[in-house]
């Protein structure tokens, strides 16, 4: 018999605010346990909540760039149950009437993954469990940071949609400044509901959670595992299959029963009385769609298009909200389109890669680096002196000129010294010499990079080609 496997996700985002939701705590990732929080997000009684303007407006733009439509008036809404990292008993979120609802994403085969909605709630505080110890401690820095849930419909059929949809995801968020998307720092999670039936039939099967992934490659891992862990109960009666939430074991690739899956009726939605409802009106929402950056889509078809750049080079930039700023940023500063490009591609990321850091984690003022690239333009520095300042302003954020200067890394134009430093090396070098005008041109690659060994890599490698190649002749 075959089947077919239909998934929804819920996708939790946390929202670029400098605050919580509902207090002036930092909402900021990376904190000391416990460091970011007052009695406000961690549940003290008296202290009413007091809504962040700027993560109704982050929501905002997350509806419109997710094709939704914006509700005129939203209200907040208690979500009861208890757990050891929910210290109020009940956590603020948005049941009855949501921010956004009905959008949709649009995958490369032309598929539109649809949307219920897009609803605004609070984060849960974290559990830090010490197995050694056999204790479970609390930290609720994350107590009240603000989040969106983005709920699909039940449109996905395979793991490939699954982290297309994702990866689409996190380009529209990040390029509109509604997240950073880190799905290592916890900043964007998903939930997968997955069932299988038989194919060509319209029921869905029983369905299952599996909660908090944050990797696109667990995220296949776990599908692969629980469609056929359904089939293999389907086919085999192995197990009753149940409605449940699970838990993925991405070091052992299985998953694991945490809890039955509750219904809304258990969690005993109530409106929020301490939150009154909020008129979000056309005005607001025109004034949030104007103030949206250029998308990655608009900014591929910009560079390939516009400024003529190479498409698989367009990819890599357009496919990272933060090497598309220092692109932009290095652009309007050194003004020529792809020598930046190519020092972001040949020389940026591999710098990053031996660190082993990720491309949007990169971390360079663009003003600096467009400064080494006019610097090797303008002949004032050669591109080997740039590569080695460029890795300084990576690693210690040092001013170029400065550097250059305190260093005497300045480009060695002076003829008469680099006819000098040539001699020295054909001397030094009396076979290599006799190959090349014996007919050997492979040995001329060694004799340049002598000579530029003997300026101390600071000479113009066009100038040194030039004076070799005269020198040769005579």
């Amino acid at each position: 018999m075959r089947y077919e496997v239909v998934m929804g996700l819920e996708v939790h985002v946390e929202l670029s605010t400098e605050s919580k939701l509902f207090c002036s705590c930092s909402a900021k990732f990376g904190a000391d346990p416990n460091e970011n929080t007052c009695p406000a997000c961690v549940g003290m009684p008296g202290f009413p909540p007091i809504i962040n303007k700027r993560a109704i407006e982050l929501a905002i733009a997350a509806g419109i760039v997710t094709n939704c439509t914006v509700s005129d008036i939203i209200s907040f809404d208690k979500k009861n149950y208890f757990y050891p990292d929910l210290p109020t008993g009940y956590q603020t979120t948005q049941f009855f009437a949501p921010i956004c609802t009905d959008g949709w994403v649009e995958l490369e085969s032309g598929k539109r993954i649809t949307l219920k909605q897009i609803h605004i709630e609070e984060d849960a505080g974290k559990l830090v469990h010490e197995p050694r110890s056999r204790i479970s401690l609390v930290d609720l820095n994350r107590a009240s940071v603000p989040l969106i849930e983005i709920v699909s419909n039940p449109d996905f059929s395979s793991a490939d949609e699954v982290t297309e949809y994702l990866d689409k995801l996190r380009l529209l968020l990040s390029f509109a400044g509604v997240s950073d998307c880190k799905m290592q720092e916890g900043s964007m999670r998903c939930d997968i509901n997955i069932s299988v039936r038989e194919e060509g039939s319209k029921q869905l099967g029983t369905r299952t959670e599996i909660k908090n992934m944050n990797s696109l490659k667990a995220i296949a891992r776990a599908i692969e595992y629980e469609s056929q862990r359904h089939i293999d109960a389907l086919e085999t009666a192995s197990e009753e299959l149940v409605q449940e939430t699970r838990r993925w074991d991405d070091d052992i690739g299985m998953s694991y029963s945490m809890r039955e899956k509750v219904g809304e009726a258990d969690y005993r939605y109530v409106p929020d009385p301490d939150i009154m409802p909020i008129h979000i009106g056309a005005n607001w929402v025109e004034s949030v769609r104007e103030s949206l950056p250029e998308p990655a889509h608009e900014k591929y078809e910009r560079m390939t298009a516009e400024l003529g750049l190479p498409v698989h080079d367009s990819k890599v930039i357009s496919g990272s909200q933060t090497l598309s700023r220092i692109f932009d940023e290095a652009l309007t500063i050194a003004g020529k389109a792809k020598q930046v490009l190519n020092w972001i591609i040949g020389e940026l990321l591999a710098i990053a890669k031996d660190l082993n850091i990720s491309d949007d984690d990169i971390d360079i003022d663009a003003a600096k680096f467009a400064s080494i690239i006019m610097l090797v333009d303008g002949g004032k520095i050669n591109r080997s002196v740039g590569k080695k300042v460029l890795e300084k302003v990576f690693s210690d954020d040092v001013e170029p000129e400065v550097y250059i200067e305190e260093h005497s890394l300045g480009m060695v134009s002076d003829t008469g010294f680099l006819e000098s430093a040539i001699r020295e090396v054909l001397a030094e070098n009396e076979k290599s010499v006799e190959e090349f005008r014996g007919g050997s041109q492979k040995v001329f690659g060694f004799l340049v990079g002598q000579a530029m060994k003997k300026t101390a890599g600071k000479a113009d490698p066009r100038s040194v080609n030039e004076l070799l190649r005269k020198m040769l002749a005579e």
